[in-house]
């Protein structure tokens, strides 16, 4: 017996040397320095064998690339400290859960500085201009059901979430007045709304995007003026607009039931909220929080309320996002409805400026 405990104790020994070996250490994939690791910091990353495979696992299908043992050693920590915060997650019963993904090697603030706006001020929608109407509400709502919202994109490391929110918006207006689907200009709104108070990369808000649309005459398309993700020059194309604005909507701030509204019959909505750690690692469920800000000051991410419904008896807004299809479900999100989050009582996926769509060149909204 004891033979044999020693034989497996052996083997075990075997197996862990022969996975810390260049040709088998599968961290050296990652790096484009793979020799800096023979050194005593890679049996500090063999610490903890599984979470070091599960690490290697992550960087090879996000295609990271580290340039040293050190970088490597520090993405590692704090892949160790998001895992834990899933694992403690998951382990409460909520109706949601996190997951491993692309933001799994960055900390909070990385996180917050890269993909985030500063937080804007949303006073202006504590009255909103909504008119609702008496016509019944469905049960259930998803307007990509009628195939009217635009596929997911992604932001990349700029905090233009506004301008994502913005177009989202605004394509599923002129698809739903059209027919036609069109991709609008994230990067015309980075680099050309400043005087409406919007900030590029480091944050805006999709109601004022909607007025400097208007007043400039419109928003070029997509393939006339792409994406860069960088704050830039503006080289608006008067010749290129795909979409003109003749008038926008505010729902006021937590009005839950003008904005059901509005998403059930009009057509999806600009909405923004708060991001509080640990929303970066959704991966299904409907997500809650008792940890944001309370007031019109602390919005820092605009997305697009595109419906609703009701998933395992928890009320909830379905919600498009800007980080990727690789995020979330498929890039979307639910988030619980019906106790004002983040608004009164915490976390509100529309906390405030939200937009009831904007009328298009040949859609109005009534």
């Amino acid at each position: 017996m004891a033979a044999a405990r020693f034989l497996l104790l052996l083997l075990g020994a075997f197996l862990l040397l022969s996975w810390a070996r260049a040709d088998h250490n599968p961290i050296l994939l990652v790096t484009d320095r793979a020799r800096s690791l023979d050194s005593p910091l890679l049996a500090r990353v063999l610490g903890r064998t599984h979470d070091a495979l599960r690490f290697a696992r992550f960087a090879r299908r996000y295609g990271k690339s580290y340039g040293s043992a050190e970088e490597i050693l520090k993405r590692f920590a704090v892949f160790s400290e998001n895992l834990e915060l899933i694992r403690t997650t998951n382990r409460k019963g909520l109706p949601y859960r996190l997951g491993i993904n692309q933001f799994a090697d960055m900390t909070w603030e990385e996180f917050r500085a890269s993909r985030l706006g500063a937080a804007q001020n949303c006073s202006a929608t504590l009255k909103g201009n909504y008119r609702m109407t008496d016509e019944a509400l469905p049960e259930t709502k998803d307007w990509r059901d009628d195939g009217i919202v635009s596929p997911v994109k992604n932001q990349g490391h700029c905090g233009s979430c506004w301008t994502f929110s913005t177009t989202g918006a605004l394509e599923a207006a002129y698809t739903q007045a059209t027919g036609k689907s069109v991709s609008l200009s994230e990067q015309q709104l980075v680099d050309c709304a400043n005087a409406f108070n919007n900030f590029g990369c480091n944050g805006g808000l999709p109601s004022q995007a909607f007025e400097y649309i208007k007043y400039n005459g419109g928003l070029d398309t997509e393939e006339s003026y792409p994406y860069r993700g960088v704050n830039g020059v503006c080289q608006y194309k008067p010749e290129k607009v795909g979409v003109k604005v003749f008038e926008s909507v505010n729902i006021t701030l937590g009005a839950e039931d003008e904005l059901k509204h509005a998403v059930g019959v009009v057509r999806p909505v600009s909405v923004a909220f708060e991001v509080v750690n640990g929303f970066r690692m959704y991966k299904g469920g409907v997500y809650t929080s008792d940890t944001c800000g309370k007031t019109p000051m602390d919005v820092n991410h605009a997305v697009l309320a595109v419906g609703y419904g009701v998933e395992n008896g928890v009320p909830y807004w379905l919600i498009k996002n800007s980080w990727g299809e690789d995020w979330g479900v498929d890039g979307y999100f639910k988030m619980e409805m019906g106790k004002n989050m983040c608004g009164n009582l915490r976390f509100l996926p529309y906390r405030c400026c939200v937009v009831a769509t904007s009328v298009t060149e040949v859609a109005s909204l009534v």
